[in-house]
C-alpha cells in the first residue's frame, strides 16, 4: 500500500536524534537508543510476546517503532490528543513518560518533532536552553 511518501526508518530516526547536541548511540536490552546526559530519549521499541497479545483481536501496528520520552505525563496526554497519524500508546506504558511511534506511518515532520521533544525533555536545562537559544520558534 502506498501513502504518497517513503517509509521511515530507524536510520531516519538515527540521523535526526545524532543532529541533535550532544547525543551518543548506543545499545539498551538488545535495541539501538540515544541518549543526551546518559538518559534515553529515543529507543527502538518492538513489541514483546505480551505486548501482541493484549492486542487481542486488534491488529497491532507492523512498522518499525520507536519509543521516545516525554517531559511528563500530562505532555504525554498533550501529545496523543494531537492524533498524528501513527503516535500511539499500549497498556505497557501506562504511566509512563513516554509514547510509541509507528514509522510505518508517521511524517517525518512529526518525527522530527518528537525526536526534539524527546531529547529536550532529558537534555540538561542549559543545554536545552543553549539548543532553544538557536531556535527562538519554541520556549522551554
Amino acid at each position: 500500500m502506498s501513502y504518497g511518501y517513503d517509509m521511515l526508518s530507524i536510520d531516519d530516526v538515527a540521523g535526526l536524534a545524532l543532529a541533535l547536541p550532544e547525543t551518543a548511540e548506543g545499545v539498551r536490552h538488545h535495541r539501538r537508543t540515544w541518549f543526551v546526559a546518559n538518559k534515553a530519549f529515543a529507543w527502538e521499541r518492538p513489541f514483546s510476546k505480551a505486548d501482541l497479545k493484549r492486542f487481542g483481536t486488534e491488529r497491532a501496528p507492523e512498522g518499525p517503532i520507536i519509543a521516545v520520552s516525554v517531559a511528563d505525563l500530562a505532555e504525554k496526554e498533550a501529545t496523543l490528543a494531537e492524533g498524528a497519524k501513527g503516535v500511539f500508546t499500549i497498556a505497557h506504558f501506562n504511566g509512563f513518560p513516554a509514547v510509541l511511534i509507528d514509522l510505518q506511518y508517521v511524517t517525518k515532520k512529526v518525527l522530527h518533532t518528537a525526536i526534539i521533544e524527546a531529547w529536550l525533555a532529558c537534555a540538561p536545562t542549559q543545554l536545552g536552553d543553549a539548543y532553544l537559544a538557536r531556535r527562538p520558534t519554541r520556549k522551554r
